[in-house]
Formats: C-alpha cells, structure tokens, sequence
C-alpha cells in the first residue's frame, strides 16, 4: 500500500514541472540577476499557490558543490490558482539573496512546494556565470538635495566579455563601495575606444562610447542610476565628443545624430541633427 501510495505522489507531480529561465547566463557581480519561473501543470486538478511565503524557495552552489549562504529568502508570496493546462510564470530578481561575491559557474533550484499534495517538485538545475568586470574609471559626487553634509555617493564603469562582445557597464554604490544601489549594462563597447565621462552640476553622469566603427551611444544617468538618455551618434565628417556650456549644461558635439527606437526620451519622427543638447535635468 505504501508503495501504491508513492507510486501515485509520484504519478502526480510528473504532471506538475517546474523550469528556472534566464535572458542571459553571464552577470557581473552585484548586477540584477533576474530569472524567471515557469510553472505547468498537467494534473487535472486546479492548484492554490502562492499562500505561504515558503510555497516558492530557491537553492543555490557553485561548480563545485559548494552551498551558496542565503542573505534572504526570495520575496514570491502572491495567492493565485493554476487551472490545469495552465502555465504561470513568476519573476524574480535572486542577485539581492544569495553570496554571490565570488566569479564563477553557479547552479540554481527551484522548489515549489504543493500543499495539498504534502509534496514537493524541484526544477532541474540551471547554469549561469558570475564574471568579475574591470573598472576602467571611477567618481565620487554628492547627491543633490541630500541635505548638509551631502550624502556621497560613486560613479564607476566596468567593461566585461560576455559571448565574445565587450560590454560597458555602470556601477552606482555608496563612497566606500560597501553598499550597491545599482550595476547595469548600458551598450556594448569597441575595444579601442575609451568612453568620454563628464558631470553636470545636478551630478548626473554624461557618457559617451564607441559601439562600432562609425557608431556611438550618448547616455546621461541620474544620481539614482537612472538612464535618463539615451542617444546614437555617427561619426559623419567631424567626431562625436562632450562639450560643455559656460551654464554647466553638456551636450555632443560633431557627428551626426540618428533617431531610433531605443532613444530615451523617445524621439518622434526620423532624422539627424549635429550638436545636440540633452534634455535640462
């Protein structure tokens, strides 16, 4: 009987499979590290999820075996009911819960844990890569209107190799780097080219960089890690560079500016215009 009993848990939670998915299998350290969750069920029975805080858990080791220490559990608790035949899909970002200090090949599992069956069904492992980026400049700046003394905060850029292609990347912490508001990848980068840095007086971060032989993205990011604009500039007769007003605003000068759809703010219409003033900040 017992048997029989194990043989239809079983029987059951082969019908119910749970997938942990990536957009990408390479992150920098301390940049998101979103996932997402798929979850079928097959069952012929409609399930309640989502009740308990522990319904949806996360393991974590490296290559070698090794447990990776929780800094938290992941935040998933949201009640719902999967019909049969259905397929939920939850997002989670794990970067935030894991030691995740160290480069390296890491394997992450999904547990979901159904109540009703007293029974619970594990993804298959999945792979993803922690690569240690190189810091190729840095800032400290004071974060406006953050009282007296200012709160300081830092700038700095990373390039990284992900599948072969150099990628620029924005990192945003506290003065000592011991806290990380934000890393981000801001576009892909050409290796011979150094990215232009300047600063305005509302310290927002004005970058400009190399993306391919004639191309270069403009992006400005605010004290938060915003990216505020975004731009692309060809290099047409003259070079694209920064400049700045005698009133502190920055702006590109030269080339030849070309609307696209991944303008921030979005641009309306098509077009080109030369030296181009971002937006007041």
């Amino acid at each position: 009987m017992l048997g029989l009993a194990l043989a239809s848990v079983s029987s059951l939670t082969a019908q119910v499979t749970v997938e942990v998915l990536f957009d990408q299998e390479q992150f920098l350290r301390d940049e998101s590290l979103p996932a997402k969750v798929r979850i079928t069920n097959h069952s012929g029975q409609t399930l309640p999820l989502g009740k308990q805080p522990d319904w949806l858990t996360f393991a974590m080791e490296s290559r070698d075996g090794a447990v990776v220490s929780k800094l938290g559990e992941v935040p998933v608790q949201e009640e719902f009911s999967l019909e049969s035949s259905m397929v939920a899909v939850r997002r989670v970002d794990l970067m935030p819960y894991f030691e995740l200090s160290q480069p390296g090949r890491y394997r992450v599992t999904a547990i979901l844990k159904i109540k009703q069956w007293n029974v619970d069904v594990s993804s298959k492992p999945k792979l993803f890569e922690i690569v240690r980026g190189t810091k190729i400049w840095e800032q400290t700046f004071g974060v406006p209107d953050s009282g007296a003394p200012p709160e300081v905060r830092k700038y700095a850029l990373q390039q990284a190799n992900y599948l072969k292609r150099l990628l620029l990347y924005v990192r945003l912490t506290d003065e000592t780097e011991n806290r990380v508001f934000k890393v981000f990848p801001v576009g892909p980068l050409v290796s011979f080219s150094r990215p232009e840095v300047q600063l305005d007086k509302r310290s927002n971060l004005h970058l400009l960089f190399q993306i391919g032989a004639r191309a270069f993205i403009y992006a400005v990011i605010n004290p938060d890690g915003q990216i505020v604009v975004r731009q692309t500039h060809d290099y047409a007769r003259t070079r694209p560079v920064l400049k700045s007003q005698e009133d502190g605003q920055i702006f590109v000068s030269g080339g030849t500016r070309r609307i696209t759809a991944d303008d921030l703010p979005a641009s309306s219409g098509a077009g080109s215009t030369n030296d181009v003033q971002a937006p007041r900040l």
